[in-house]
């Protein structure tokens, strides 16, 4: 349990600590010897045609499906922000969750289209090897994980498509396709080949929204009135494509797919989006609203007796809360691997693509409704 006076709830979250080993930090989860252990196979996505050198979603998200990490070495290649990010919290024996590192796991592949940048994820996490091609990776793991922390999309179909074919467990990271005719492409792939698939953004995993997930489906607190999903980040049109997706996904975690139309609104580094529905109460979305503090994040869920508000913070620490986001996905994705259940219907996928492209579209059309079929 921690001794930090900052969380006293954390007993809620925390497990007992590992044993450090050297600078590489070991799992001491008892495990039956006939326990299959998942070979992960992962893959980093390129930003129009460009390796991505130290890509934050694999270097970070997926780095939690591995069991040892060669700490020294891994601050010495990355930035000195994620460096103590790592030593405070991602591999601290005491913010384990009580299942850190997951034992039947480990990244046994990594493939980038710059074999040297690939070498230096091999370096920082011991046991993990080069791959040549994905087509060569995909005969030796149990399953794939693409991550893309700035891409756009446009080589995810190639790089998931061999695993795909396999009827690997996949996750696809988002944008999961760049357009919406991508975004089924893969989708449909999947489906053809029986390859449970998973995309998704981190906010669907906060342990804000998991809160505001439990007062929904208890009706304690009536319907959702209406969501606000902010994004403290300057707007850009080519940004929007990008990290659009990640209210978007607030939006469709809460309030769910249908979408029957968005309009949006842009002026200088903030735009406004409104996501309507037939059925049901509309939900905003902010891109570029400042919070009381800086924060990426805030969401406010309307209830009709309550409202609720949440950070990606967990007591007011976003690295905490952060660290919290990435291991649930981890989590959820592994869970996937081990009963090839979907956690993600692909109409959720596929509508969280089409609200982004509908936005772009209405604020090119002097904001005017766009209707999701008009882009699906």
């Amino acid at each position: 349990m921690s001794d930090d006076p900052r969380f006293p709830r954390r007993q809620l979250l925390l497990g007992s600590a590992l044993v450090l080993s050297g600078t590489a930090i070991s799992p001491t989860v008892a495990r039956a010897e006939n326990e299959k252990t998942y070979r992960i196979g992962v893959i980093s996505a390129n930003i129009r045609g460009k390796s991505q050198p130290r890509n934050g979603h694999t270097w970070h998200f997926a780095q939690y499906l591995h069991p040892t990490v060669n700490i020294d070495v891994y601050c010495k290649l990355v930035d000195p922000g994620s460096a103590e990010f790592f030593r405070k919290y991602v591999r601290n024996p005491k913010f384990t969750f009580d299942q850190l590192p997951f034992a039947d796991t480990k990244i046994t592949h990594y493939y980038d289209s710059d074999p040297a940048v690939a070498a230096k994820f091999c370096e920082a996490f011991p046991g993990v090897q080069v791959a040549k091609s994905v087509d060569e990776m995909v005969d030796q793991v149990d399953a794939i994980w693409l991550g893309d922390a700035s891409g756009y999309g446009e080589d995810h179909f190639d790089l998931v498509a061999p695993g795909l074919k396999k009827g690997l467990p996949t996750f696809c990271d988002k944008p999961i396709g760049e357009t919406v005719a991508g975004t089924r492409k893969i989708l449909e792939f999947a489906k053809q080949h029986k390859a449970p698939i998973m995309s998704s953004s981190l906010f669907r995993h906060e342990w804000g929204m998991e809160a505001a997930l439990r007062k929904r489906d208890s009706g304690e607190f009536g319907s959702i009135q209406y969501v606000i999903a902010g994004v403290q980040s300057g707007y850009s049109d080519a940004g929007w494509m990008v990290y659009g997706q990640h209210p978007a996904w607030t939006v469709m975690t809460l309030m769910g797919p249908g979408v029957d139309a968005v309009s949006m609104y842009a002026r200088e580094n903030a735009a406004h989006a409104m996501v309507t529905y037939k059925d049901r109460m509309p939900a905003e979305i902010w891109f570029g609203r400042p919070n009381p503090k800086c924060e990426y994040c805030h969401t406010e869920v309307h209830f009709q007796k309550q409202k609720f508000e949440f950070t990606a913070s967990i007591e007011n620490d976003f690295w905490y809360g952060h660290h919290y986001e990435m291991f649930r996905m981890a989590a959820t994705f592994r869970e996937m691997v081990k009963t090839r259940r979907e956690p993600i219907p692909h109409q959720e996928i596929l509508e969280v693509t089409a609200i982004v492209h509908a936005a772009a579209k209405s604020r090119n059309e002097q904001s005017r409704l766009v209707k999701l079929t008009e882009v699906m």
